[in-house]
């Protein structure tokens, strides 16, 4: 079994979650999801307790996937979380999320098209509920894994 880690601005919660419980659904483990009140005590240890809870999600994981929504580039945990599955050899995807209606069913506009050099799809357009699976196999095995 595949063990994901997605990466998201917290911002994009709730489209996030749409994506997550898609591929929980499928009976996959996810990483890299935290409430916001476990995240506010994550964050009172500084910038060393976030980059370790970070790498200890990271760990087992095979493929992350960068959920990319309106202010995903600015996100400067995003860009570690990208930094460091390169490092660890991860499959690495980018999915457009900002046309996931939210709660208010309002859509957004993405910032770019994290990350750079690897696959990226459209969640809505790509039907992304049906081929997520594809494509984190596709990413895993264009990483060796």
């Amino acid at each position: 079994m595949r063990k994901v880690f997605f990466s998201f601005k917290y911002d994009d919660v709730w489209r996030a979650n749409v994506v997550r419980n898609s591929w929980v659904a499928e009976g996959k483990e996810a990483a890299g999801y935290i409430d916001k009140a476990e995240f506010e005590e994550v964050e009172k240890g500084g910038d060393d307790a976030i980059k370790k809870w970070i790498d200890d999600q990271l760990k087992g994981t095979s493929v992350s996937v960068i959920l990319v929504g309106a202010n995903t580039c600015k996100s400067k945990w995003v860009k570690y979380e990208i930094e460091k599955s390169i490092e660890m050899g991860n499959g690495l995807l980018g999915i457009d999320i900002s046309k996931i209606k939210d709660q208010n069913q309002e859509m957004t506009e993405r910032c770019a098209k994290l990350p750079e050099g690897y696959s990226f799809y459209l969640w809505n357009n790509g039907d992304g509920y049906h081929n997520m699976g594809d494509w984190i196999e596709t990413a895993a095995k264009d990483a060796g894994k």
